[in-house]
């Protein structure tokens, strides 16, 4: 039955994005600890989950045309489409699981992917001030404790107040 073969369907891309979710935490985990020597290997990750996703996400749209057809539909009817036109409560039930969920997740994905583009600039940001202040004839100033800048001083002090 190909109502069943989609449900497989499915499954595996609600994984694939549960695991998506997870590399790009994975991602985020090593932007905030500064670990940027492995970032590399976390977006190499990333994107073969998303090349596997693609993957998913044409066998499911086949799938889901023949199930459209077979409950009378066109064939590029849409997956809130055969919900609302499920034969049965079971398969409308079924399918409104797999909608919320792939909805919930895709949510996670585009919030997790904000972050991390936003840790990302910040790093950049970060690296190009320190970059500008090699080889400066003068200073170009540090934050203060209160997050402010600073041109006051010539150099950053560190104190140690635990002895």
């Amino acid at each position: 039955m190909s109502a069943n073969d989609l449900s497989t369907l499915l499954w595996r891309e609600r994984e694939l994005l549960e695991l998506l979710v997870f590399k790009l935490e994975e991602e985020q985990l090593l932007l905030t600890a500064g670990r940027s020597k492995w970032l590399h290997h976390a977006t190499r990750e990333v994107e073969a989950v998303l090349a596997r996703l693609r993957t998913a996400g044409i066998e499911r749209t086949v799938e889901a045309s023949t199930v459209a057809v077979e409950w009378g539909l066109g064939e590029d009817a849409t997956l809130r489409q055969l919900v609302e036109h499920a034969p049965n409560d079971v398969w409308r039930d079924i399918l409104q699981s797999h909608l919320t969920a792939l909805t919930a997740l895709t949510a996670q994905i585009a919030d997790v992917r904000d972050t991390n583009l936003t840790y990302l600039r910040a790093a950049t940001r970060a690296t190009q001030e320190t970059l500008a202040t090699v080889g400066a004839a003068e200073p170009v100033g540090v934050y203060t404790g209160r997050g402010t800048h600073s041109t006051a001083g010539a150099f950053a002090h560190l104190f140690d107040r635990q002895g």
